[in-house]
């Protein structure tokens, strides 16, 4: 465990994923995108689904923080909702798996203490990460077991959509308050911000879309040219 924190620390997180109906939906091409970030220097990958991790984890020997994005019909939560999802990226030998880690409702009335208290249980050498929205969600992930809390939902749930992301003041926060380390993620799309959140003492940060995703890419320069 010690080993995979220290590979990532004070370095760049890339996350590379495409979901189904986006131009780049193709578990090769998130491979391609994988080689690319790691030979540009970053010290991780973030990938969803078990076809894209296995095809990235033939090119790249980065730790790789894993996720499976599930839609139940009685929940909100879609990133690694129940321990199915865990299972399937710990039997792949994902490093770090992170899981949605709000207040919201889980798959069928679950409570995320329950929820960890199996992971634990289960897959005791695993290393799992918090994706929180709130201060609230960071203390309880702290508390219950996680070894990694994330800013990952920070502005996307209901209750912090108005929130102005990277949220700065947020991540020092989370650093002074949490026992365990913190990873930035959310909204960083400029180097100067990745600076800045590196600079509120987290471990590691993940950027995404301002990376990997050049349709989001493509949208933001044409936004800036029709206003």
């Amino acid at each position: 465990m010690h080993e995979i924190l220290e590979r990532l620390k004070n370095g760049l997180i890339v996350s590379c994923q495409a979901l189904e109906g986006e131009p780049l939906y193709s578990s090769y091409i998130m491979q391609r995108m994988a080689v690319a970030a790691m030979r540009g220097g970053a010290v991780g990958i973030r990938a969803n689904t078990v076809e894209d991790i296995c095809e990235i984890r033939k090119q790249v020997d980065l730790p790789l923080i894993g996720i499976i994005k599930k839609v139940y019909a009685d929940s909100e939560i879609y990133i690694t909702p129940t321990i199915e999802e865990v299972k399937a990226l710990v039997e792949i030998g994902t490093e770090i798996i992170a899981i949605d880690a709000t207040k919201r409702i889980r798959p069928d009335g679950i409570k995320l203490q329950e929820l960890v208290s199996q992971m634990k249980e289960r897959y005791p050498a695993q290393l799992f990460m918090a994706d929180c929205a709130t201060y609230e969600d960071a203390l309880l992930a702290d508390e219950i077991g996680f070894d990694l809390i994330s800013s990952t939902l920070r502005g996307y749930t209901p209750d912090t959509s108005e929130i102005e992301i990277p949220d700065f003041k947020f991540l020092k926060k989370l650093v002074e308050d949490c026992t365990h380390p913190v990873i930035a993620e959310g909204g960083i799309w400029t180097p100067k911000q990745l600076k800045q959140a590196m600079d509120t003492g987290v471990l590691a940060a993940v950027v995404g879309t301002a990376i990997t995703r050049p349709m989001d890419i493509t949208k933001r320069f044409v936004a800036a040219i029709q206003k």
